[in-house]
């Protein structure tokens, strides 16, 4: 009986630091730079501040292209990494196409 108790004594202690380190990830500041393809229903709606009202996560509009039939949008998005993550599955949800950036597009 005190083997098992000693058994799962480092189990406990692997567990709760596996949690510590899962918390301070989620707390962690991102920032992350995507493109955003937008539906053609979509392009007349506020859809970036709709994202900003309800995320915790500051936004910016690095470019945009807009016609009559599709959105293109490359948004940075800064914010803890569990609200950037909720964040972009929200686009998703909404039929938002979303890709990271591969390059810096203010440079190139």
């Amino acid at each position: 009986m005190a083997a098992k108790k000693k058994a799962a004594k480092p189990a406990r202690k692997a567990a709760k630091k596996a949690i510590r380190k899962t918390k301070r990830a989620a707390n962690q500041r991102k920032t992350a730079r995507l493109w955003l393809m937008f539906p053609q229903r979509h392009i007349t709606k506020p859809v970036v501040w709709e994202l900003s009202q309800k995320f915790p996560v500051i936004t910016n509009v690095r470019q945009a292209s807009v016609t009559g039939e599709i959105g293109l949008v490359c948004l940075e998005l800064d914010g803890l990494a569990n609200d950037v993550k909720k964040a972009v599955a929200w686009l998703e949800r909404r039929g938002v196409s979303v890709e990271p950036v591969e390059i810096n597009v203010i440079e190139s």
